[in-house]
């Protein structure tokens, strides 16, 4: 019974045909030769394909060609802080030690509890608590809440695997606020990004600078990035990221629908006698793969301050590659816009991954696909005219009437 079961479902799911896809676009290759092509996937095939890209396929003397996607994504954050050790004062300044784990790692984020600082932080490091130290680096940290420009406590060490640090801090951060330490992994690759949308001048509202930007329907956007103007040289500026689906109905009204904020930083300049150069002008975007056409709305808050002027503002994805085998000599092309058509599942995406050498490709212009036909409607009789069931029913009624009438009738005589 089970596997009956599952053999139905299997003649239940659609079959990809050439004739039912909407669209086809033509591959180009760098170079003529066999081996691992991959090419970047742009915004048309997106907003015209199926939801995650489950309809894609591609075709070569219309035989199907495996494929995997690949996509450089940030690390998981690490959320563990490593417990300070033998944290007190030295001449004058806070000192602390920390037990790394085995591995190699770079950036690292102090925690501490003192709010408007400015100090420098020098790290060394060891193999043993007790051993001989070598000296990584010094680093200016800062927290300038009464300023209201932010706080940096992130030090971008060059790559080490030290099992200790010892951290010495000049400046005003006393000991007992030290909490500890954060581990930032770095992303084995790092993601290369691609405009989705140019956000253009923005309107002055009130006390906020509002940019807006169209997005087709399952376009990703990853992140928003800004481009200020050289001046000013310190700003810390509050964003709110909104979306609005352009597809309303009475039954599913637009509304506006809260996706994430987060701070521009700019900080340049000497604090409290020490030099201090951050920038954060990018903002994550988490979900932003909206299921319909959608207006974004990106509200900077000024508060008292002039507006910033901006050199540019934009909305970025990560890009997405597509490999694929070539075949020298041999025309392959890519179909998509058949949404009935589940993920393909190919032994090449689970045994081979994107190879740093692979060839390079690209996408010709999308064009409607000649042969497409309308993928004939599988559903149910009584889906695809729902009438049919309401009219059963009421023939069902009237017979029971008639039959109750007619017993009924005799014993009323």
């Amino acid at each position: 019974m089970k596997m009956a079961a599952v053999l139905l479902l299997a003649l239940a799911l659609a079959a990809p045909e050439m004739r039912y896809f909407r669209y086809e676009r033509p591959i180009s290759l760098a170079e003529q030769k066999s081996g691992q092509a991959c090419l970047e996937l742009d915004t048309e095939v997106f907003a015209h394909a199926a939801p995650g890209l489950a309809d894609l396929r591609l075709y070569r003397a219309r035989a199907e060609v495996p494929y995997l996607i690949h996509q450089a994504t940030a690390p998981e954050p690490t959320t563990a802080t490593i417990l300070p050790l033998n944290a007190g004062e030295r001449g004058g300044q806070s000192v602390f030690d920390v037990e790394m784990a085995a591995g190699r790692y770079s950036d690292l984020e102090l925690e501490l509890e003192a709010q408007n600082f400015v100090a420098t932080v020098t790290v060394a490091g060891s193999q043993t608590q007790s051993g001989a130290q070598t000296r990584i680096g010094a680093y200016t940290i800062f927290d300038l809440t009464r300023q209201r420009l932010g706080r940096g406590t992130v030090l971008h060490l060059p790559e080490s695997d030290y099992r200790y640090l010892h951290f010495r801090i000049a400046g005003t951060v006393q000991a007992e606020s030290i909490t500890g330490v954060k581990l930032l992994r770095d992303a084995v690759e790092k993601p290369r990004y691609r405009m989705v949308a140019e956000l253009g001048q923005g309107a002055i509202k009130d006390h906020a600078t509002v940019f807006t930007a169209i997005v087709p329907a399952h376009v990703p956007v990853d992140r928003l990035v800004i481009a200020p103007a050289a001046q000013p040289a310190l700003f810390n500026r509050t964003v709110r990221v909104t979306t609005t689906p352009l597809q309303a109905t009475p039954e599913h009204p637009a509304r506006e629908e809260y996706l994430t904020e987060g701070n521009l930083l700019r900080v340049h300049g000497v604090q409290q006698g020490r030099r201090i150069d951050a920038e954060r002008l990018a903002i994550e975007t988490p979900q932003g793969d909206s299921g319909e056409e959608a207006r974004w709305t990106i509200t900077i808050d000024n508060g008292d301050d002039a507006p910033l002027q901006m050199e540019a503002a934009r909305l970025e994805m990560v890009e997405r590659e597509l490999c694929f085998d070539s075949s020298a000599g041999a025309a392959t092309t890519l179909y998509y816009g058949d949404a009935a058509l589940a993920a393909p599942r190919y032994d090449y995406g689970a045994l081979t991954t994107a190879q740093t050498d692979a060839m390079p490709a690209a996408l010709g212009a999308e064009t409607a696909n000649p042969s497409y036909q309308a993928r004939p409607d599988q559903r149910p009789l009584t889906e695809r005219h729902p009438w049919l069931l309401w009219a059963a029913l009421c023939g069902v009624i009237a017979v029971l009437g008639v039959v109750a009438w007619r017993t009924v009738k005799p014993a009323s005589i």
